[in-house]
């Protein structure tokens, strides 16, 4: 079994930057693939970011040039910096692990992932 945490960030303004971290605890959670997700109210999870064991990463497309995934597995952690923030990326941010090292397509894979952090909010004001 793998526990996610992932940190609490608040609220930025537009073009602000923020770094989410997801702390994972238990099992063998270095070895598994990691990824954030989101989700807004009325609207589908989306797939943000994933990242493999082996540190290949996949990004969503409303994302990509404006984010980027990390993790550091001598400290368990993933992150998830997020620059020129807009409005519409306002939304619960999730961290997700997956019981295998390589990642399913960030778009329509989410299902696959077997652990969840409870989410951190990310509001982006105008």
């Amino acid at each position: 079994h793998v526990h996610l945490v992932e940190s609490v960030v608040g609220s930025v303004q537009v073009g602000g930057s923020l770094n989410l971290s997801c702390t994972a605890s238990g099992s063998t959670s270095n070895t598994y693939c990691m990824g954030w997700f989101r989700q807004a109210p009325g609207k589908e999870r989306e797939g943000v970011a994933t990242i493999g064991a082996f540190g290949c990463t996949s990004y969503g497309e409303s994302v990509k040039g404006r984010f980027t995934i990390s993790r550091d597995n001598a400290k368990n952690t993933l992150y998830l910096q997020m620059n020129s923030l807009l409005p519409e990326d306002t939304s619960m941010y999730m961290c997700a692990a997956a019981t295998r090292s390589s990642c399913p397509a960030v778009a329509t894979g989410s299902s696959q992932y077997s652990f969840w952090g409870q989410g951190t909010q990310v509001t982006v004001s105008s």
